[in-house]
């Protein structure tokens, strides 16, 4: 492999100022969208007081389950010392940051006062995982800095395997802590499992490692370059053992819930009686997410070319996001079983399944935080020399003969 070079994005000036206020445009919707239920109050929304994460928090735990598995192609050039994924690094490191912090902005706009924010800074709860998380969003941020500071400053390579190291084992926690977040809520059945927090490993390697191919794939398009048909290949393959992953653990978390006596009728809702919640399970998440992308990456070689590998990420995406819908939501409108063994009926809905409908408002503050993250992405990727100037095979197959 020969020495790598980086460069800017290279994109004429008025292209690249007409994508960028398309984002700010979409970034505005957002925005707008959180003003409008900050103004008018939650009751404008899906949500209701069974039913208190709705769709922002859907988008917001997929972009911070991607953030950690997007630096997954990073920590697999620096700690694994696979060659071939080294030139992405800077970009993965990057995007690592973008998605982090794109969720993180969903998240605050959709606490209903978002200058009440300080008393989470200030005031920890550390039997709480909300505060563990506090602590492991922040200095993820800091310790990926850190990360592409020994990447892009000659004088701190020295440092780059101790800093990826580091990184990788942080987005581990991170990971770790987001997941179980519902894996503590044992007042909701379908969140008390332990499970959650592999699971939630395996998606943020497969959700993260998705984005990053179409990014990739967009990026080099629009310079018209090409990328190795050998990185191309390598990346469909991985991308489908990530998604194995995925289901395997799936698997397991539904296969204890139904050993479970005690988990019986919240497994039932999911897989048979749920009405949207089924068929976004095994539709969206199982078929969509799962077997459709597998089959589509497991294919012969020559068949696995650029365009398939994007649209099996497109496909994994859409899939991911019905995943996090099925578990946030699915798991709350499940009712509360506030007395064991018990039948409940009452004014207030006991025992009941509850309706969640999300509003437009929540959909435009959603894409709003996706957005903010395309915008930090493209900033960056324009004042600093993230990209790799060459992805042919003489550059990352380390088989290549010159």
């Amino acid at each position: 492999m020969k020495v790598v070079t980086y460069q800017r994005l290279q994109l004429p000036s008025q292209t690249f100022f007409v994508r960028l206020a398309v984002i700010f445009g979409v970034v505005a919707i957002g925005l707008a969208s959180a003003w409008f239920m900050e103004h008018n109050g939650h009751w404008v929304t899906g949500m209701d007081n069974q039913i208190v994460w709705g769709m922002p928090h859907v988008f917001a735990v997929f972009l911070i389950v991607a953030a950690s598995g997007a630096l997954n192609v990073a920590s697999i050039g620096t700690v694994f010392g696979l060659s071939t994924y080294k030139p992405l690094g800077r970009l993965s490191g990057l995007l690592a940051i973008a998605l982090l912090a794109g969720g993180l902005s969903v998240l605050v706009l959709d606490l209903g006062r978002p200058d009440r924010l300080i008393v989470a800074m200030t005031h920890y709860n550390f039997s709480s995982i909300f505060a563990w998380n506090i602590f492991l969003y922040t200095g993820f941020m800091g310790v990926v800095g850190l990360y592409l500071w020994t990447m892009m400053d000659r004088p701190m390579n020295v440092h780059n395997k101790a800093a990826g190291v580091l990184a990788f084992v942080w987005r581990l926690g991170l990971t770790t802590g987001t997941g179980l977040i519902f894996g503590f809520l044992i007042a909701r059945e379908a969140f008390d499992a332990a499970v959650l927090a592999p699971l939630f490993i395996a998606m943020s390697f497969a959700f993260g490692l998705a984005i990053f191919i179409l990014v990739l794939a967009v990026l080099y398009d629009c310079s018209g370059r090409p990328i190795a048909s050998y990185l191309v290949r390598r990346m469909g393959r991985l991308l489908a053992i990530f998604v194995a992953a995925v289901q395997y653990f799936v698997i397991v978390q539904h296969l204890a819930g139904l050993y479970a006596a005690e988990h019986a009728g919240v497994e039932r809702f999911i897989l048979i009686d749920g009405g949207a919640i089924t068929m976004l399970f095994w539709i969206g998440q199982v078929v969509t997410g799962g077997l459709i992308p597998m089959v589509m990456l497991l294919g012969s070689k020559e068949n696995l070319t650029l365009s398939r590998v994007c649209w099996a990420s497109v496909l994994i995406i859409t899939g991911g996001l019905v995943q996090i819908y099925v578990i946030i939501i699915g798991g709350q409108a499940y009712p509360l079983e506030l007395f064991p063994g018990m039948e409940v009926s009452s004014t207030f809905f006991d025992g009941t399944v509850n309706l969640y409908i999300p509003s437009i408002a929540e959909i435009g503050l959603g894409i709003g935080g996706c957005a903010i993250a395309a915008t930090i992405a493209m900033i960056g990727m324009r004042v600093l020399d993230f990209l790799p100037s060459d992805l042919s095979d003489k550059t990352v197959n380390p088989h290549h003969k010159n």
